[in-house]
């Protein structure tokens, strides 16, 4: 099992993730590839046993989280490929549950599992109450259940069939989304019905506030799988998110323009109506984010 965990200016955090990778109740050989993307390799991080070994690189590809999990994935030398943001951590039993799974059924190329999320303390689970999570559930939902923390990979399917993950998106937003995408093109994504990892929210958060951002990788995840456009409440969502950045940005024309688009699609679509709420100006975005955040959703 190779574990990658992409890193940036977060060492007490990192340290946290890897002691729970490190202490992982699995019976398999465990490496935990550290990837320091735009700093400094702490090679006092490094250790080695018999089934238990960390090792440091810098990250040799593009700048960002997408380049830093492509560099791991390169450097990995498991059968087995998993990712830990530095920021969170896993739940004891999580690698043994996981790989179980996709010794259960030899189909399966990528499995998931539910999540903890801890909001300044307050704790939320988010568990999906299926095992297999398709395509056309991807087109509908983001399924944010499955967080890229819970990512466990064949890594020959991965390297010769799903793809690394794309370099090119801007910020490396949504790249978890995208790579679910195309890894349900191929097979079913399973599912362990458990919370396995403990997930945190907070200000650092390297998201947060990144709105344009949000909108360029947003089109650019669009153009890359125009299947989104076949699922008109799976588009409205997306065009929700738009439209909410643009209006965190102060931008009411595009907020307004895209918010119509989305409820065109879906009158229900909640994000569109939050963004023409921020639009207005007497609601603050990070009052909405703040308050879903607590209960562990997002945008």
């Amino acid at each position: 099992m190779s574990v990658v965990v992409a890193t940036r200016d977060r060492p007490e955090l990192l340290r946290r993730a890897i002691d729970s990778i490190v202490a992982q109740r699995y019976d398999g050989p465990i490496e935990v590839v550290v990837v320091f993307d735009r700093s400094d390799p702490d090679r006092s991080l490094e250790r080695s046993s018999d089934d238990r070994a960390v090792r440091v690189i810098p990250n040799r590809a593009t700048p960002g989280l997408a380049g830093a999990r492509n560099s791991g994935i390169r450097a990995a030398e498991g059968d087995l490929v998993a990712f830990c943001d530095d920021d969170d951590l896993w739940l004891p039993n999580k690698l043994a549950a996981q790989a179980a799974r996709l010794d259960e059924d030899p189909s399966l190329e990528l499995v998931t599992a539910g999540v903890l999320v801890d909001f300044n303390g307050r704790i939320s689970a988010r568990v999906l109450d299926r095992e297999r999570i398709s395509h056309a559930d991807l087109l509908r939902s983001r399924v944010s259940e499955a967080h890229p923390s819970t990512f466990v990979a064949r890594r020959a399917a991965v390297i010769d069939g799903i793809g690394l993950l794309d370099e090119q998106l801007p910020g490396s937003y949504a790249e978890d989304y995208d790579f679910l995408l195309r890894a349900a093109r191929r097979h079913d994504i399973g599912v362990v019905t458990l919370p396995l990892a403990k997930v945190f929210w907070h200000r650092s958060s390297f998201f947060a506030g990144r709105w344009q951002t949000i909108v360029d990788a947003l089109d650019h995840l669009q153009a890359v799988h125009p299947e989104l456009a076949s699922v008109p409440a799976g588009l409205a969502r997306i065009e929700g998110q738009q439209a909410f950045a643009h209006a965190s940005m102060g931008n009411r024309r595009a907020a307004w323009t895209t918010a119509r688009r989305a409820l065109g699609r879906n009158r229900r679509e909640p994000r569109a109506w939050l963004a023409l709420a921020v639009g207005t100006g007497l609601v603050r975005s990070e009052w909405i984010v703040r308050a879903l955040q607590a209960y562990g959703r997002g945008i």
